[in-house]
């Protein structure tokens, strides 16, 4: 057999052999509300995507926030779940990277630092003594990078902030600095940037005081039960979306370009700043 034609063979039995994994029981997809809060159409029609694609059942499983999804995945009760960074570097041992979502061209993204739409901060230090909004625990651009800026000047969120909070939502952390119950906050631009677009009356309430160097996009990663035919069929299913009609319609509300298959090595400045604050 030519080495092409094994090559096809070899294919087709992994997506033979993802099909029947999928028809036993549907995969768990977990999300968390990053950027789909109440965006039930997009699920189903990226549901609609997957399920034509791998010839099975993809089922989303929302969370509330990233603990709930890294407990699923590292459980057996999630499959597959698009985190952010952070959770990824400290679980790399345990978690397979399928793909990195690519924004803008690139897999990265940056952490924005907003305030009031009239502020006149120009950055961190000007909002000593102020509350502080923070998006999740284990969220890198909502939470990770801010207390690793202050740990390099010797400080904990607590000594530098009269007080802080978790919104559980980059666009709840947009909402509260709006809506001045907090003074700033911490946010995913890409999240900053797509809200800026869908609810400019939200985003024009508040102002991107600065922003942060590049980090690797938040990635979707396999847990450590899923076999290989699995994760080749829904990192297939992914990598492939910029090519096909409707994958291109749920990427086009995600405001995305598509997915690639990234590296690791994307994350690594994540990682640093995660042993600095360990």
């Amino acid at each position: 057999m030519k080495r092409r034609e094994w090559l096809a063979a070899a294919l087709a039995c992994a997506v033979a052999g993802a099909r029947s994994v999928a028809a036993a029981e549907p995969w768990r997809f977990g999300l968390t509300p990053v950027m789909l809060d109440d965006r039930l159409t997009l699920l189903r029609r990226w549901k609609a995507y997957l399920d034509g694609v791998v010839g099975g059942d993809v089922e989303f499983a929302q969370r509330s926030n990233y603990a709930q999804i890294v407990d699923g995945l590292r459980g057996g009760v999630v499959d597959f779940a698009w985190i952010c960074g952070y959770p990824y570097v400290q679980h790399a041992d345990e978690f397979r990277l399928v793909a990195v979502p690519v924004w803008r061209g690139r897999p990265l993204y940056q952490s924005y630092l907003i305030g009031a739409a009239e502020s006149k901060a120009s950055g961190l230090e000007d909002f000593r003594g102020k509350v502080f909004a923070f998006s999740d625990p284990l969220s890198n651009s909502g939470y990770l990078y801010v207390r690793y800026t202050l740990a390099r000047a010797g400080l904990q969120p607590s000594d530098f902030f009269r007080r802080t909070f978790f919104t559980y939502s980059h666009r709840h952390v947009v909402t509260a600095v709006a809506e001045g119950l907090a003074d700033a906050g911490s946010v995913d631009g890409y999240v900053w940037e797509t809200l800026a677009e869908v609810l400019p009356g939200l985003t024009r309430r508040t102002r991107v005081i600065a922003r942060s160097g590049d980090f690797g996009f938040p990635p979707i990663v396999a847990a450590p039960h899923v076999g290989p035919a699995a994760f080749a069929a829904v990192r297939g299913a992914l990598l492939q979306m910029d090519r096909d009609a409707a994958g291109k319609q749920v990427l086009a509300e995600l405001r995305l370009d598509g997915f690639a298959p990234g590296s690791p090595a994307l994350f690594d400045s994540i990682a640093a700043m995660a042993r600095a604050v360990a």
